[in-house]
């Protein structure tokens, strides 16, 4: 058993609240144990220079801490001047992520901007915002469907992402902020509905591993990840080809 009783197997609770916001064309807040994430989706009816004139969307994404998400307070990157090097690395995570299963030919020259907002950090909390972003784009886009905006449907298949480690000697799934910090391999794994892999983010912090290692976090990361496509799908309903 871990600190917060889990088994090592165990995810976190998750709960997603739905349309959170009312401004934005598609919300939602994740909470994934104490981490709490909120996304909001924005959509402008114009696309970056290199896209102009191809007839083809973009999706792009955003990421903060908010000031009191952490035990210490963190100091607002617009005072500071510029992002940190981590806050830009997550924002293209986040992107790069979802962008092989949006597919950005069937929604004109419109751009898809996804805000990611760290309201609590407990660990996890990029992964967190991978799947409330999907999940925020998902709503955005089938009311936008219910308005006859597309004629096809751009979304080809679910997307989720989890955290898995190696701490202490023991595979464990979706950790918390103290087992992240304290790992000896960490890893972020993002993959679609279908078990297709879109991103592996993995580190040796101490030692490094071995294959049979390396695939047994991978399949206990796709353990983890088809609970959250599970959760998904009774939450949106059957998406894609």
């Amino acid at each position: 058993m871990r600190k917060d009783g889990r088994k090592l197997d165990q995810m976190r609770d998750i709960k997603v609240d739905v349309e959170y916001l009312e401004y934005p064309a598609g919300s939602c807040l994740v909470t994934l144990g104490k981490t709490r994430v909120l996304c909001a989706v924005s959509v402008e009816n114009h696309v970056p220079s290199f896209l102009l004139g191809q007839g083809r969307g973009w999706l792009t994404a955003e990421y903060s801490l908010l000031p009191c998400s952490t035990q210490e307070r963190i100091q607002r990157e617009a005072n500071i001047g510029k992002l940190s090097g981590r806050t830009q690395e997550i924002r293209r995570f986040i992107g790069r992520s979802l962008r092989p299963i949006f597919d950005l030919s069937l929604v004109g020259e419109k751009t898809f901007i996804i805000d990611c907002d760290v309201i609590q950090a407990d660990g996890g909390t990029r992964t967190a915002a991978v799947n409330g972003a999907f999940i925020a784009l998902a709503s955005a886009v089938n009311k936008m469907m219910a308005n006859k905006e597309f004629s096809s449907y751009p979304i080809l298949d679910f997307v989720a992402a989890v955290s898995v480690g190696i701490v202490n000697n023991e595979f464990v799934l979706d950790l918390s902020y103290e087992e992240d910090s304290s790992a000896e391999i960490d890893m972020n794994l993002v993959m679609t509905g279908r078990g297709k892999i879109i991103e592996v983010q993995a580190t040796a912090e101490k030692v490094p591993v071995s294959r049979s290692e390396f695939d047994k976090l991978i399949e206990l990361g796709s353990n983890g990840i088809r609970q959250i496509v599970e959760l998904e799908k009774k939450l949106l309903g059957n998406i894609g080809n």
